[in-house]
């Protein structure tokens, strides 16, 4: 494990594995770099992975008052102490925030912007995602995860037993980060289409058959609104792709 030091003075802890051209990988809600590990193992073989921990997660410090821009500047950090530029990949929120870092001009060689959870124009979420800022207010953490879980369309019995796994509940004040993001250019969650229109880097969207519908049109409407960007359909899978058949799709954008 290595750290760096963002703008703001928080310390991210990131890790390297492997060799050849960079690539950075950005978890989604609820994960720290480990979560991302075994896609880090499988592009290891022709990338040089970076993986890291989101401020307020893992080995990576926080500061008091968050902003997505910070977020947007730990990147920034990484990118130049790992090097002046590389391509980066999303999944899910860390989508999200991908798209927010390339839309600001950041040096990525290319960008994988893998099922951001962006809702329709005509659908907002912010009461469902009020509810769970609220029961992060009352402190009741994992209550606060299942129901995000389920926003997310993951079934009751899944979410229940996701948000009961040791060290869940944890990572459970970053939730509110997540919708930071997710809300950032488009209040209510919905694609926000001018910041997009800012991406100018060769993007691949990805999105699997089996995911909740509003992934899977939030991945099309991306690809609509980007002249740079393609899009790759997974079938038969979720939102969460096992590495061995997600890397090699990567790499060979990438």
């Amino acid at each position: 494990m290595e750290k760096v030091t963002s703008t703001d003075g928080t310390t991210i802890a990131y890790e390297r594995l492997g060799s050849g051209p960079q690539v950075i990988l950005v978890g989604g809600a609820l994960c720290n770099r480990n979560a991302l590990k075994p896609l880090a193992t499988e592009l290891s073989r022709n990338f040089d992975v970076v993986t890291y921990d989101r401020r307020g997660r893992g080995d990576s410090g926080d500061s008091t008052a968050y902003a997505v821009e910070r977020e947007v500047d730990d990147i920034a950090a990484l990118l130049t102490a790992v090097g002046s530029s590389a391509a980066i990949y999303g999944h899910s929120s860390g989508a999200g925030l991908v798209a927010i870092a390339a839309s600001t001009g950041l040096p990525f060689t290319k960008v994988v912007l893998h099922e951001p959870p962006y809702g329709p124009d005509d659908v907002d979420s912010e009461e469902d995602g009020a509810q769970v800022l609220e029961l992060l207010r009352e402190d009741r953490r994992q209550e606060a995860v299942e129901l995000f879980l389920m926003m997310a369309g993951m079934p009751k019995h899944a979410a229940l037993e996701t948000a009961a796994a040791p060290g869940v509940a944890d990572l459970a004040q970053t939730l509110a980060y997540d919708f930071a993001v997710m809300d950032h250019g488009a209040p209510g969650g919905r694609t926000p289409a001018e910041l997009l229109a800012k991406i100018t880097q060769p993007t691949l969207v990805v999105a699997g058959t089996a995911s909740p519908p509003f992934m899977v049109d939030a991945a099309h409407r991306i690809v609509a609104l980007l002249p740079t960007a393609r899009y790759a359909e997974l079938a038969d899978q979720d939102h969460v792709v096992p590495p061995e058949l997600l890397a090699p799709v990567l790499t060979d954008f990438l």
